[in-house]
């Protein structure tokens, strides 16, 4: 490809990866005396699927955190197109093009599957909230626009049966789905996805796992991941990072990680419940 930047490689499977999008450098986050993250530095890079892996309690989404704006540390730099990051708010991050799903599901359990991804357009809306109450003009035709974009997110996340469906009726595993749905709804240039696969069965961690790599292949999408199944980050991801008591311990392709005896030691040789 001739418009690659010296930076860019593609992958065996014919993806392109390009240059350096966000940078963590020497990121120290502290509460109160417990260090959540110690001096840890790693960058992702554009139309990669980063995978942060580590035991329990190891800091991976206060990491996710820092990343997304909802803590800010004590030390160290964020890096974010080049640029040093000031300290933003959640959704200032949001608006540069960062979206996340959450660890516990964050949904409105009493509104619509198509409710609850709206919500996640709210960043793009220029109407002010009197012209919206009144659906008019500008308002109406903006919100039948975005109403248009998430229509499209149904269909590719394959949940038109459930859209008009109250997210609290729905089994875990769409509730998932539709939270990476809204995610999406943002038009993330970055998704940070905090283990989007816990208590799936193995059926719905298959068709979770074909969505994230439809998302990066079809929508261009940089991903960070966290995930505790070795199977999936091992399959689904270029590079890993892996952390330990708040500290890095490896980074690499999967296969270098995989061999690298501290990793071994402190979490893929060890059975955790």
């Amino acid at each position: 490809m001739n418009d690659m930047s010296p930076d860019s490689y593609v992958t065996p499977d014919g993806r392109t990866i390009g240059g350096v999008v966000m940078e963590m450098k020497n990121i120290t986050l502290r509460f109160g005396g417990v260090v959540a993250i110690k001096d840890i530095s790693f960058d992702i890079r554009e139309g990669e699927i980063r995978a942060i892996i580590g035991p329990n309690g190891a800091g991976k989404s206060s990491m996710l955190n820092v990343i997304s704006g909802f803590y800010v540390p004590q030390e160290g730099e964020v890096w974010f197109r080049g640029s040093r990051r000031p300290q933003m708010k959640p959704f200032e991050v949001a608006a540069q093009g960062i979206a996340r799903t959450f660890q516990n599901i964050a949904l409105f359990d009493g509104m619509s599957v198509l409710d609850n991804i709206m919500t996640g357009r709210l960043t793009m809306m220029k109407t002010g909230l009197f012209a919206q109450s009144f659906w008019f003009g500008r308002a109406e035709k903006e919100e039948s626009y975005h109403r248009e974009q998430v229509e499209k997110i149904i269909d590719f996340l394959e949940i038109q049966n459930i859209r008009k469906t109250p997210v609290g009726r729905l089994p875990y595993g769409l509730k998932k789905r539709v939270e990476l749905a809204r995610a999406l709804a943002a038009e993330p240039k970055l998704l940070l996805l905090d283990e989007p696969m816990a208590g799936m069965n193995v059926e719905e961690k298959e068709d979770m796992s074909r969505f994230i790599l439809d998302v990066n292949d079809e929508f261009g999408t940089t991903i960070a991941l966290i995930e505790h199944d070795m199977g999936v980050v091992m399959d689904l991801s270029d590079r890993v990072v892996v952390m330990d008591y708040g500290k890095k311990i490896g980074d690499g392709t999967p296969d270098e990680v995989r061999n690298n005896q501290d990793v071994i030691d402190a979490y893929l040789g060890v059975s955790h419940d």
